[in-house]
């Protein structure tokens, strides 16, 4: 099967592609959003292709996987074809809706020619899907393979633009836990924010742009995982974190009460309650040892990739031949 799919979460991409077809990476010559191609830091099988908008027309696109609203337009300026009612087409939606609850809309609700699917069962009640029909595929990702020492007594955090995102990721509560515990802040524009929170006397270290497998290595290097996310969708760094074997801290938010069992961190909102964890993990190393392998056990069983990719290959065989 001929897939088109846009490179927009390339987390989530990276287990997508891993999958038994071929899938048509659109590529613009600035790498935009329009077309970002492959990954630069992660890495794809070699059935993932780029392809150029102007050679898209005379390709044969069996299903097209929508992720924002201009890849509709887009596909249909690019393939002559408009998604939907032309050819096969499912609407991904990584996002968790922000704003009033009676106004969270979705974008492709009431379109019986797209099928959404969403990443978590919360995204899937909060969203206003109207009639569109709707399936929740829970993530999953490439094992990375157990990797954790957690020699550093340090915390690990994994946010991407946290001073634009701020709140929403959790960024302010930074300082009070870097009081715990000193903490390595890991992606994209941590450099900047870690020297603001620096100013208000926050031990917090900025590691930006490493590629995922020196992520992985470094991450699994510190002693706990801190998540201190209040309202995206289920992030993939903490998935990602269990199934290196680390012990994880988070904030009981959106579905993290479901993906963190007790046996595999600490899930609360109680600020007390967190500060106390990340104090224990630090203190008895080998209590952190056993949780972060409890940690790998569900993350394997819950978040393989396997179970990810047959639930992918089960809505893509239901829209071709809907």
């Amino acid at each position: 099967m001929n897939v088109l799919v846009w490179h927009v979460h390339g987390s989530w991409l990276t287990a997508f592609v891993q999958g038994a077809h071929r899938y048509l990476i659109p590529v613009v010559p600035d790498r935009g959003p329009e077309g970002r191609g492959r990954a630069q830091t992660w890495t794809w099988p070699s059935n993932a292709i780029e392809v150029a908008p102007t050679a898209l027309h005379d390709c044969d696109v069996d299903v097209v996987i929508l992720q924002r609203p201009e890849d509709e337009l887009l596909a249909t300026a690019w393939l002559g074809r408009r998604p939907g009612r032309d050819l096969p087409a499912i609407w991904m939606e990584h996002n968790a809706p922000q704003g009033r609850i009676n106004e969270l809309r979705h974008p492709a609700a009431d379109r019986a020619d797209l099928h959404l699917v969403h990443v978590t069962h919360t995204n899937n009640l909060l969203w206003d899907s109207g009639t569109t029909p709707s399936t929740v595929i829970e993530h999953g990702i490439v094992d990375p393979g157990y990797c954790y020492e957690g020699g550093l007594a340090r915390l690990a955090a994994a946010i991407n633009e946290p001073g634009r995102r701020a709140r929403v990721t959790g960024s302010d509560l930074l300082v009070p836990f870097s009081k715990q515990a000193p903490i390595d802040l890991f992606g994209i524009g941590t450099a900047a924010f870690a020297e603001e929170l620096r100013r208000e006397e926050a031990d917090v270290t900025a590691h930006e742009d490493l590629p995922q497998h020196a992520l992985h290595r470094a991450m699994a290097e510190r002693r706990v995982y801190l998540h201190p996310i209040r309202w995206t969708s289920l992030g993939l760094s903490l998935i990602e974190a269990m199934h290196l074997g680390m012990p994880v801290v988070a904030l009981a938010m959106t579905d993290v009460y479901a993906a963190v069992p007790p046996q595999a961190g600490v899930v609360s909102n109680d600020l007390r309650i967190l500060n106390r964890a990340i104090r224990d993990f630090v203190a008895e190393p080998e209590l952190a040892r056993l949780t972060g392998k409890a940690a790998r056990v569900f993350a394997l069983e819950h978040y393989g990739l396997d179970r990810f990719l047959s639930a992918w290959d089960n809505v893509l065989e239901e829209v071709m031949h809907r």
